[in-house]
């Protein structure tokens, strides 16, 4: 049975832009978190490459309430060297990011593209999430507008 998709979710993977990070250590951090296996649909390197880690028709673990209808797509990094949230990607993420999101658009036309931060409680109740209502910076940037026209 095929899963129905209403959001594309970008996240990253809270590491520093200096360090190589791995799908399959993602893997085994999300195995040390108590998963099965990673939590991701896919995974964005610093030089490009795009690794497919969870099956599209399989539920993902990665945003609480949204797993069952959507795809979760992470990229390499999001801290700056000091350890600080910053917009970290690479231009070879960049592009490699957004060839994915067409691709997934493409096949999910009516999927919304959010990034993590903002697929958490709207507490004010302004049809938003305002900074304070964010729990966490990820992905540390704005894709919501970065790929709103998707």
């Amino acid at each position: 049975m095929e899963r129905e998709i209403n959001l594309i979710v970008v996240h990253c993977s809270a590491t520093k832009a200096d360090r190589d990070i791995t799908a399959k250590d993602m893997d085994s951090y999300h195995r040390v978190c108590g998963l099965s296996s990673w939590g991701y649909h896919y995974y964005v390197r610093k030089n490009g490459a795009i690794e497919r880690m969870r099956d599209e028709g399989d539920a993902g673990v990665h945003v609480c309430g949204h797993n069952r209808d959507s795809i979760g797509v992470c990229y390499e990094g999001g801290l700056d060297a000091n350890g600080r949230p910053a917009d970290t990607r690479t231009v070879l993420q960049k592009r490699s990011l957004l060839a994915l999101l067409r691709s997934l658009r493409a096949d999910y036309p009516s999927a919304v593209i959010k990034g993590h931060r903002d697929v958490v409680a709207d507490v004010k109740g302004n049809g938003r999430v305002d900074r304070w209502e964010r729990s966490e910076e990820c992905p540390c940037f704005d894709a919501t507008e970065e790929y709103g026209d998707l």
